[in-house]
């Protein structure tokens, strides 16, 4: 962890992928979808035989070869593959992949249509769209998997002050923290009013006002920054605009609209007039919740085989280090306020709670959120446990009883929740989990109010397959002991 904080507060190396190297990949992987076509219908002629007298050379169809790269180049270039834009997912790559080569081969089927060449195969034009999908669709997402290990080591991420503190800039700071795979890094946030107290959010720095922007501009090494106050500001907009591009930085606004939750907002059109509809989204309707519901019992009841024999061993070994209970029950807040107490091993001495005040104020943790590396209350046991999460085996009985759930929230004491700030208060509306992103992020290593960032961007974002992702990503960080204390 020390080294992604590092590479956080140090300035991150630029990396400019060549404009022309996409492209030619495209076109390479395009010629050899026409040989690998041509391999399938000729030699190993899949599907439909071919006769000695219809079998052909490669030679005569090098101009369809020719024409079909041109229209995928074309359509690819029209439709913006090529730009480079970050936060646009795979899917949506992959659909601009699939309209360019069935456009392309539509026309080519066309051409031999009306030219009637003696050798023709329509079947291998198929094997060769069905092939061009699959290669440049892999092309991508190796791209962007280096894309997202260049990044974790802070190359070609970008630095981004965020211009605004309110719902819309939280959004942005959080959604930046979360997918950090996009290359964004906040390192600073400017409020839009003076009376507004500067706190750092995390390790996100609290820079000043609006007013302070010209000095920032100057002093801190910035690519990007993101304006995200709402169009009352519209003068002072323009006016910032204008200064970021005669420092030479970056600028992009948030749209005023932003302000709802963008899964509320869908784009419709009225002949040409562009309408904003918006819904009532809310992220866990009750079929989202029954769903989920239904894979955490699933998945307790798959691994219960695994952790029973591994539950009793720390069992054994809490009773035979001393005297003491050997599950711990401490009150904490769940969904919408309501309290429960979380079951665990016991990894601490018998009064530990009560010496909690104390060591806070010793070691000048966060009491919203008190993480005490070397806790001298932690018994030996307990230190090992701790590290590999064992003593929060029995939160699966918390699961079972639905009080939580897999993947969410960590749930707070009730002391913690009454020094809460308005929106820090978001992170309770919905069921607390045992691991969720900042578990994935950084585990105790990561502040307060970036837990808070990331929980609500969890809220907000929740799909089965980030919860499969959190899952997966749960597990190394487990092992290799990540911001474990």
């Amino acid at each position: 962890m020390q080294d992604d904080l590092t590479s956080e507060t140090s300035r991150p190396t630029s990396f400019t992928e060549p404009r022309w190297l996409l492209p030619l990949l495209d076109i390479l992987l395009a010629v050899a979808a026409f040989g690998l076509a041509y391999f399938i219908r000729y030699e190993l002629q899949i599907l439909r035989p071919v006769n000695e007298f219809n079998r052909a050379p490669f030679d005569p169809y090098w101009p369809y070869v020719v024409m079909y790269v041109l229209l995928l180049l074309l359509s690819y270039q029209g439709s913006g593959l090529y730009k480079q834009v970050r936060g646009r997912s795979w899917l949506d790559e992959v659909s601009i992949i699939v309209n360019g080569v069935s456009s392309s081969t539509v026309l080519l089927m066309a051409v031999s249509f009306v030219i009637q060449p003696l050798v023709f195969s329509r079947l291998m034009i198929i094997y060769v769209a069905a092939i061009t999908i699959v290669l440049l669709s892999l092309l991508r997402m190796v791209r962007r998997i280096i894309y997202a290990r260049l990044r974790a080591r802070g190359i070609g991420v970008r630095r981004v002050l965020v211009v605004g503190a309110g719902d819309v800039g939280k959004a942005v700071m959080r959604t930046m923290i979360a997918r950090r795979e996009f290359g964004y890094l906040p390192v600073g946030y400017l409020t839009e009013d003076s009376s507004q107290p500067q706190v750092d959010i995390g390790r996100i720095r609290a820079l000043g006002t609006l007013d302070d922007l010209s000095e920032i501009l100057q002093r801190e090494a910035l690519d990007t920054v993101i304006i995200t106050l709402p169009w009352a500001f519209h003068d002072r907009i323009l006016q910032m605009v204008r200064l970021c591009q005669d420092a030479g930085v970056d600028v992009q606004v948030v749209p005023d609209v932003f302000q709802l939750n963008l899964r509320q907002v869908q784009a419709e059109n009225l002949d040409g007039i562009p309408l904003l509809y918006v819904n009532n989204f809310t992220t866990f309707p009750g079929i989202n919740r029954l769903l989920k519901r239904a894979i955490d019992v699933g998945l307790i009841i798959l691994i219960a085989p695994i952790l029973v024999p591994v539950a009793l061993l720390v069992a054994l070994a809490i009773r035979l280090e001393g005297p003491g209970p050997i599950l711990y029950a401490q009150r904490r807040v769940g969904e919408n306020g309501r309290q429960f107490d979380i079951l665990k091993f016991r990894s601490m001495v018998p009064n530990a709670h009560e010496i909690l005040d104390q060591l806070v104020r010793q070691t000048g943790e966060d009491p919203r959120h008190p993480k005490i590396k070397n806790d001298p209350r932690v018994t030996r046991v307990g230190r090992v446990i701790r590290a590999l999460s064992l003593d929060e085996i029995p939160n699966l009985i918390n699961v079972l009883r639905g009080q939580m759930s897999l993947v969410g929230p960590r749930p707070p004491t009730p002391e913690e929740v009454a020094l809460y700030e308005p929106w820090h208060l978001q992170r309770l509306s919905i069921m607390p989990g045992i691991t969720g992103l900042w578990q994935i992020n950084g585990r105790s290593d990561v502040p307060f109010d970036e837990m808070c960032l990331l929980d609500i961007y969890y809220i907000e974002n929740w799909s089965i397959k980030l919860d499969a992702q959190i899952l997966m990503m749960t597990i190394p960080r487990v092992l290799l002991r990540h911001g474990a204390y």
